[in-house]
């Protein structure tokens, strides 16, 4: 009787123990790993939805011997404040401690009857003697000898008009000086016309400058009487709102006449305008009213056919519990402050709509730093309040992201990523929904072109090819799993796709011709199967007799394309296409896309297919066949259910490989983030954009964190369609495995 060393026995369990705790730490450390990666890129995206927040830092009481103040604002640099009084003086003070640190007298032994304020430094008065001044404000950082900082205020006179005579007594006034160094200036007249000046610089011949002044009378018959207007920063739009709610526009391009080109009721109610402004970039209006609606408008194209701009009611914002007594725009996004006669301050974003912050108190009068960090209020008792403002992604929430949204210059609200544009004033687009279409319609090619191909190339490698066979051809395809991914798109993209360009109708019915001639030929070819001398010399080879038929197809293809785009397409299919389809042709599209992924995916769908269904035993195949059913039904009824869950496996695996792919992607598309369902346009992925936009993220703005928001989804993603597949692949596995 042999006896078992018990030594020996001790050594090997010792030595399964230490396997088991070597596995157990290695899984454990990828699973840290995996969660370690999540919580990173969603650290980094939280900040995203994060509220806005305004922080006190300062506050101190001006004195009452300095006039009613019809207006105060607050420096970039957050240290200096200033206070426009009612003669006319700019007086600056020091935040920390309320200091008088100068005093800038505009005139003296008058008072200011009207002003307009716009770019957030420059102020258009109007003196009771109906001169008018054009000021700016400005903030100089000096340097002493030991470097230490310190803030100059400056008040720099751009323009000084002379009384002029009205006609009619002139309320308020606005100027503008275009880049072209026209001179505009508007008045609103107490008979309730709006009178505009043009001083416009003439240069002859001789480089000798002259100015020549343009004055009309704008007083069209509108709905209600005009109570507020405003300029475009250039002078060349404007607009004027009524006591019935309505929103008028003119152009002003040309020097001696104002066209009326629209006229809108802001509100169904007609409550009376009371307060507008141009929102940053000069293509939309915020509008407030009496009754506290705010809302924004765009000068959109419509009409049909016939395009022509219109405006529009774009964006509706939070409302106020009274009166939109003053709006002011921030100088570098969207956004926009506006004060109430209830003394409530709202901050919102005009294009994700978002309630950024609200500040109550008894507010008069408030500023807006220009970098929009800061915000400066006057409360009933002469007391100003800093406030520092951190809000360094107004224009991301939810519906940005998700939702539709009604962008400047577009007809309709849409979904729609644009990151980035040439001038400063672009109105960023982070819809990440034509991302994920994207993703999707990208992998849903891929997976159409590689699926079949993979299953099929398994089910008769396993089942039909002769074992040496087997042994050669496995190999192959699995070696081209280790093709780089970077080759594969340099090849479908500089080699495939512009012959698929040259002949996309060849290719089109290449790809009905060789499947249908090969159904034909096996139909033909059935008697001649029966035949035990013709099946022995096939069995296994049957493979080769595809290739003539593809060769075929593939000529018979080439030849008929010609004539049938002559006869059908009028000589050009890609023009038929767009023209009466609707379909645009790109030369890198989805149907390049299928054959790159597909190149990439059909591997590992095949070789795990292959394996599911080679371990299936024997005895199975055996049985079936024993009871007459035949090689087919044999497949069809036994090897592919109870390979199930192996093959569905292989699929998503595949599938994850195709929605993680980058490089195909990137190389082989248009990277063209659109809608579109068509095979023959592009598209962009979650992979493919992180991959694009992030060497140009500023760190930590608004595109770098929405681009791991990015990353973040399609780690879900891929997370969910792989606990998915599992719980399927578990139930298909108790359903048909029984071995």
């Amino acid at each position: 009787m042999y006896k078992i060393d018990k030594q020996f026995i001790r050594k090997v369990r010792r030595k399964d123990r230490i396997a088991t705790g070597v596995i157990k730490v290695g899984g454990m450390v990828i699973i840290a790993s995996v969660i370690a990666i999540l919580v990173l890129i969603v650290k980094v995206a939280f900040p995203l939805f994060m509220p806005a927040q305004a922080r006190e830092i300062g506050a101190f009481k001006i004195p009452d011997s300095a006039g009613t103040p019809i207006a105060i604002g607050i420096g970039d640099y957050q240290e200096v404040a200033y206070v426009l009084g009612e003669n006319g003086d700019f007086t600056f003070y020091n935040i920390k401690d309320g200091s008088n640190l100068i005093t800038f007298p505009m005139r003296e032994g008058s008072r200011v009857k009207g002003f307009d304020f716009y770019r957030n430094s420059i102020y258009t008065l109007l003196w009771e003697d109906h001169a008018i001044s054009v000021v700016r404000v400005d903030y100089r950082p000096l340097f002493d000898g030991a470097g230490k900082r310190s803030i100059e205020p400056l008040v720099t006179v751009l323009d000084e008009l002379t009384p002029r005579d009205y006609q009619s007594e002139p309320i308020r006034v606005a100027s503008r000086r275009s880049d072209e160094e026209r001179l505009t200036t508007a008045a609103l007249l107490k008979d309730g016309r709006i009178r505009v000046d043009h001083l416009v610089k003439v240069t002859d011949l001789f480089d000798n400058e002259t100015s020549e002044e343009y004055t009309f009378l704008i007083d069209e018959q509108i709905k209600g009487a005009i109570t507020t207007f405003v300029l475009d920063d250039q002078g060349m739009v404007l607009y004027a709102g009524t006591d019935q709610g309505s929103l008028a526009r003119w152009d002003l391009a040309d020097n001696s006449q104002a066209v009326k080109t629209d006229e809108v009721d802001v509100e169904s109610a007609g409550a009376d305008i009371s307060s507008m402004a141009m929102v940053f970039g000069e293509l939309s209006i915020a509008v407030g009213d009496m009754d506290g609606n705010l809302s924004t408008f765009s000068h959109v194209w419509t009409g049909g056919e016939q395009m022509v701009r219109k405006l529009r009611k774009t964006h509706i914002l939070r409302s106020h519990d009274g009166a939109v007594i003053h709006l002011t725009p921030s100088r570098r996004t969207k956004s926009l402050v506006s004060l109430s006669d209830q003394g409530i301050i709202h901050f919102d974003h005009m294009t994700s709509e978002n309630a950024l912050i609200r500040l109550e108190g008894n507010t008069l009068l408030f500023g807006f730093a220009g970098r929009g960090n800061g915000l400066i209020t006057l409360d009933k008792n002469n007391l100003l309040k800093v406030w520092n403002i951190d809000n360094p992604h107004p224009e991301i929430n939810l519906k940005a992201l998700f939702g539709k949204v009604w962008y400047e210059s577009y007809q309709n609200p849409e979904y729609v990523w644009q990151s980035s544009s040439g001038n400063d004033d672009f109105e960023p687009k982070f819809s990440v929904v034509p991302l994920l279409f994207g993703t999707i319609k990208g992998t849903f090619y891929a997976m159409l072109f590689a699926i079949p191909l993979s299953i099929f190339g398994a089910v008769y490698t396993s089942q039909f090819t002769t074992p040496a066979f087997k042994k050669s051809i496995k190999p192959i395809i699995e070696i081209m799993a280790s093709i780089p991914s970077v080759v594969i798109g340099f090849l479908i993209a500089l080699w495939l796709a512009p012959i698929v360009e040259r002949s996309i109708l060849a290719v089109l019915i290449c790809l009905v011709m060789v499947p249908l001639l090969y159904l034909v030929f096996m139909i033909v070819l059935q008697p001649l199967y029966k035949n035990s001398y013709f099946q022995n010399r096939c069995m296994g080879y049957e493979f080769l007799l595809l290739m003539p038929i593809i060769i075929l197809a593939t000529a018979i293809s080439i030849g008929v394309a010609p004539m049938m785009e002559s006869v059908l397409f009028g000589g050009n299919f890609k023009l038929w296409l767009y023209n009466d389809v609707g379909m645009r042709y790109d030369q890198r599209n989805c149907l390049i896309i299928a054959f790159g992924l597909g190149i990439a995916v059909i591997p590992v769908i095949f070789s795990m297919t292959e394996d599911a269904i080679s371990n299936i035993p024997h005895s199975l195949t055996a049985a079936s066949l024993a009871l007459s059913a035949s090689r087919w039904q044999t497949i069809w009824r036994v090897v592919l259910p109870s390979a199930s869950p192996g093959i569905f496996a292989a699929i998503m695996i595949g599938f994850g490989r195709a929605v993680g792919e980058t490089m195909i992607v990137l190389m082989a598309t248009g990277n063209t983030p659109i809608l579109d369902w068509s095979i023959f346009t592009g598209m962009r992925t979650l992979s493919a954009n992180i991959a694009v936009e992030i060497p140009e993220a500023p760190v930590a703005g608004t595109l770098y964190r929405v681009l791991f928001l990015c990353a973040t989804l399609l780690f879900v993603l891929t997370f969910i369609l792989n606990t998915g597949a599992e719980i399927i692949r578990e139930r298909l596995r108790k359903k048909y495995v029984r071995y």
